[in-house]
């Protein structure tokens, strides 16, 4: 598996398998394995999606060693605060069943209760962040949803920069300015739900050249859309043969004009994520609440 260089220094392999709303206990250890089996190298994953013990199980039954895993981990947002983070760390490895993380993020940058201190909330968070990767117990850390603003605020105040910011990135939705400050300060872009548009585009005639041109489905053309943009697609799904034509994807490119209509394609079905306003609490938050 090709990878990126992280600032520190470290290695990412250069897509990975997530897993967001995998809870059936079955599909996801069955996920887990399959990605594994096929190739993925990078596993994304999230307290939120309250499955890591499954995801944790599917690694160890995958019979593929720790050390050739990257495994990604992020926060709740109902656990930012300097010992929030520690406790919330403690509890994700454990549930993983490993005593390290390759990359640890912060989920969104202002959440529940924090809209008007969230440059504070961030920083004290971000001190945890720090702690636990100078003690090694994350290998990298970064952030997930964060403009530029938001990414100011910790690279003014911060010993370490942030090395990733997973957003969502996908023909539609694309910020330029923000993507464009993550590389000046070198942060890895990470994209998230690559594959959104792929019904809407799929219906279009110069997209549809854009596959004969390559012998390409329409999913791996939109991950290759991401990788030519420097950044790294986070791919989902149940099902084995779909992992295996997603991970098939670094064996062409796209050419200059295909990747400017990709990055001016627009519908009015497909918007940013709203980061400004507060993030209200995550599945898990209100189970663990008693809700």
């Amino acid at each position: 598996m090709n990878t990126y260089t992280l600032s520190n220094g470290f290695e990412i392999p250069v897509i990975g398998y997530g897993t967001w709303q995998n809870e059936d206990p079955k599909e996801c250890i069955r996920g887990v394995k399959d990605a594994l089996a096929v190739g993925f190298r990078h596993i994304d994953c999230a307290r939120a999606y309250a499955n890591e013990d499954l995801v944790g199980q599917g690694i160890r039954e995958s019979g593929v060693p720790r050390e050739e895993i990257f495994l990604t981990g992020k926060l709740r947002n109902a656990a930012h605060g300097y010992e929030n983070v520690l406790r919330e760390v403690e509890t994700t490895l454990k549930d993983l069943g490993t005593d390290y993380l390759d990359l640890y993020l912060i989920h969104w940058p202002v959440v529940k209760g924090h809209k008007s201190d969230w440059k504070e909330d961030n920083i004290e968070t971000w001190r945890a962040f720090e702690k636990l990767y100078e003690e090694g117990k994350l290998k990298a850390i970064g952030v997930s949803n964060f403009s530029r603003e938001h990414l100011e605020n910790l690279l003014e105040n911060a010993k370490i920069k942030p090395m990733v910011n997973q957003i969502l990135i996908h023909p539609g939705v694309l910020l330029d300015e923000d993507m464009a400050f993550c590389r000046e300060n070198g942060i890895l872009l990470e994209g998230y739900s690559p594959l959104s548009p792929i019904h809407t585009l799929s219906e279009e005639e110069t997209f549809k050249e854009i596959l004969r041109n390559h012998g390409k489905t329409p999913a791996q053309v939109l991950l290759r859309f991401v990788l030519e943009l420097g950044a790294l697609p986070l791919t989902k799904t149940i099902h084995r043969s779909r992992m295996e034509e997603n991970i098939d994807v670094l064996d062409f490119s796209l050419t200059e004009k295909e990747m400017d209509y990709l990055k001016s394609w627009s519908h009015p079905d497909f918007s940013p994520r709203d980061n400004v306003n507060e993030r209200p609490p995550q599945k898990l938050d209100e189970v663990l609440a008693g809700k």
